[in-house]
């Protein structure tokens, strides 16, 4: 009789029920090897001293929280992956419609191009300047005295002498003020990236985010109400 209360008693079988149980008959591969873990440390515990049932409840109740956390984070990776798609659809919809994009460079064909900047001050000289993909300056459009505001502006590559290209904007005033300049264009795509992201293809922009459009000016072919 002695014999059998040193002895430890495999019950392994119970044990495993009962923690996979616990937290709802998890079957990832963490919960798992943790099932493991845990039915090894009470088949090995010294029967003289056993380990204090509140460590396990606590092991079980860290355990639990893991699986929710990861729960948690499937589901809200699931949540980013539908809202994506939401979004490319309601976009898609918008294909063909004029848009205004906030960028900091453009792309000349043979097509004047338009555009806007926003000034918190008046400026006496002000002017954009188009820069080339080596750095070099190639034109620049004088504006003259703007008020605070919207100033619009146009980029007339035939008047101006530039070729086909990529060019950088930067608009001078002699306030100081660098504004962001918005280039009008047409949206031709939308599109999911590698990365999972949305991307635009606008007409003399290029690839653009989605958060960089400012403005939905309609399809200009659409009838009027």
């Amino acid at each position: 009789m002695q014999t059998s209360l040193l002895t430890s008693r495999p019950y392994g079988g119970d044990a495993a029920s009962n923690a996979g149980s616990a937290f709802g008959g998890a079957t990832s591969e963490a919960a798992q090897l943790f099932t493991r873990l845990l039915v090894a440390q009470i088949q090995h515990q010294n029967p003289l001293e056993p380990n204090d049932p509140s460590e396990f409840v606590n092991q079980l109740t860290q355990l639990s929280q893991m699986e929710s956390m990861q729960a948690l984070t499937r589901q809200s990776a699931a949540s980013a992956s539908m809202l994506e798609s939401m979004q490319v659809i309601a976009l898609g919809a918008q294909v063909g419609s004029e848009v205004r994009v906030r960028s900091s460079r453009v792309e000349i064909g043979g097509d004047p191009v338009h555009g806007a900047f926003t000034l918190e001050n008046a400026s006496v000289q002000t002017s954009l300047t188009l820069i080339d993909a080596d750095g070099v300056e190639r034109a620049v459009v004088v504006l003259g005295t703007r008020q605070p505001g919207e100033v619009s502006f146009t980029i007339d590559p035939v008047a101006l002498g530039l070729a086909p290209g990529a060019y950088s904007l930067e608009v001078v005033t002699d306030s100081g003020e660098s504004p962001h300049t918005e280039i009008a264009g047409r949206l031709d795509s939308v599109r999911l990236s590698s990365t999972g992201g949305v991307v635009l293809q606008v007409s003399h922009v290029g690839l653009a985010a989605p958060e960089s459009v400012t403005q939905f000016n309609g399809r200009p072919d659409a009838a009027p109400l």
